[in-house]
């Protein structure tokens, strides 16, 4: 009796636990595959204004962001591996359930996006010299095509679990499945063109921050830096048509959510009993049961009535069905803080990149010490918006891991064990985790390098004296 209550104790579920590991997986994994894409643009810029202009900073732009991202395409490899095999040893069922469908994409993805773009890259790291001009822009090109397609056949497959269409269900061996009919009906299903753009432009808006964030940060150390002006410069730019334009598109897209997953908008909006729904502009929980069980009683807000009936109908009247209409639901705390989150941090978004604005139309930006230090804090923000918009699209589908068709608790391998799925759980958190310091460090390796070669003094200490606190110097 004591061994299974310890069992009990120490070990999770085989769903929980199973569920716990693949989101870790994909929440480090994610990070990578973000960067790759949101560097793209930057590494085609860079490259093409090299060759056109032959100016030594956007070389020097091109050599220290293309290492970067060379960094980020072998963690984003060596992340996203294990999460295919996790489809088998963790979920089989899905995996049997749904394989016509998912096997075709992800099969595109490795053949057509992933040689695509690594080949490329090689062209990229050591070919500068090798190759004609005309060549070498072509390769950027091709290696932001390689990275924009990644996450194209990627989004294929979570997009078909939101909206699935182009099949029939069929029983084969004595369990039901799901037969591809229709492969152009699956594949650009309704949700596709929703999560593609705004999963591709949240990543430009973390990568605009990132690259924000290192230029301000050397800009500061060195305001005679014209490579790092530029560079920052650039990122302004593109934060601020990138920004604004997410908050247009997620609000598009919300109403799509509502119209094609409503019990996940009501996770969104805490909206628990059917009728008009309240837009939170603000929420903040009043004890300790408001974070985990967030409603309209127990947490003090600042909403317009009826608004959310409003964005998503048109109507300030019109019913929005709600989460008690549903036998279950969701971990309503985790999507509703999440979607706080990530909205909180896209206007933060809009109001930095409206600054960057100002002070790059009065030629200021490089001058103001505060801005730069804004930035700088920023760097990591748009990662944490889009891991936060991430589970919300996630966390928000349960209990489904095919909406309407497939239970995430039936998709779990039935002879999976608690102390299997635990101890894998453990070895992952320890992995990801020290792979996740080996990016900072060579981040940081990447960084130092650059102060060096501005000629700027470093602490031979190492002790932290300015506002990146992975990055050693004095002021």
């Amino acid at each position: 009796m004591f061994a299974n209550v310890f069992d009990t104790l120490l070990f999770l579920s085989p769903e929980f636990g199973s569920r716990v590991q693949f989101g870790w997986t994909i929440t480090v994994h994610i990070l990578f595959a973000s960067l790759s894409i949101g560097l793209a643009p930057f590494i085609v810029y860079f490259t093409y204004k090299d060759v056109k202009t032959g100016a030594e900073r956007f070389a020097h732009l091109r050599n220290f962001w293309v290492k970067v991202f060379a960094a980020g395409f072998v963690m984003g490899t060596v992340t996203g591996i294990p999460m295919s095999f996790q489809f088998g040893t963790n979920f089989p069922v899905f995996s049997e359930f749904a394989g016509e469908m998912i096997g075709g994409p992800l099969a595109f993805e490795a053949k057509m996006a992933f040689f695509l773009e690594a080949v490329f890259l090689g062209v990229l790291l050591f070919g500068r010299e090798r190759v004609s001009d005309r060549t070498y822009v072509l390769s950027s090109v091709l290696v932001g095509v390689g990275a924009w397609l990644s996450g194209f056949w990627i989004l294929v497959v979570n997009s078909w679990m939101q909206t699935p269409q182009g099949f029939e269900m069929i029983t084969r061996n004595g369990q039901e499945i799901a037969k591809l009919t229709d492969p152009v009906a699956a594949f650009l299903n309704p949700r596709l063109p929703w999560m593609y753009f705004h999963m591709i432009n949240a990543s430009v808006i973390s990568v605009a921050l990132l690259v924000g964030g290192v230029s301000a940060y050397l800009v500061w150390k060195n305001r005679d830096s014209e490579a790092w002006k530029s560079a920052l410069k650039i990122a302004v730019l593109i934060l601020l048509v990138t920004a604004p334009l997410q908050a247009l598109h997620g609000d598009a897209y919300a109403r799509h959510v509502q119209d094609s997953q409503p019990q996940k908008f009501a996770s969104m909006e805490a909206h628990y009993e059917s009728g008009a729904a309240d837009l939170h502009l603000i929420a903040i929980p009043t004890d300790i049961s408001s974070f985990t069980d967030p409603r309209a009683e127990n947490l003090f807000t600042v909403s317009l009535p009826g608004f959310a009936s409003f964005l998503v109908e048109g109507d300030m009247d019109a019913s929005i069905q709600g989460l008690n209409e549903y036998e279950e639901n969701p971990p309503v705390a985790l999507v509703f803080w999440s979607f706080r989150f990530m909205v909180g941090l896209g206007f933060l978004f809009i109001g930095l990149a409206l600054w960057g604005g100002y002070l790059t139309w009065k030629d200021r930006l490089a001058e103001s010490t505060l801005f730069l230090r804004a930035m700088i804090a920023a760097s990591p923000f748009g990662f944490a918006a889009l891991l936060t918009g991430w589970y919300v699209t996630e966390i928000g589908r349960q209990p489904w891991v095919i909406q309407d068709y497939l239970r995430t608790g039936e998709a779990v391998s039935q002879s999976l064990t608690s102390a299997e799925v635990t101890t894998t759980l453990a070895i992952f958190v320890v992995v990801y985790v020290a792979l996740v310091l080996t990016a900072l460090y060579v981040l940081k390796w990447l960084i130092n390098d650059e102060l060096d070669r501005m000629g700027v003094q470093r602490s031979s200490r190492g002790r932290w004296r300015g506002p990146i606190p992975w990055v050693s110097d004095d002021d």
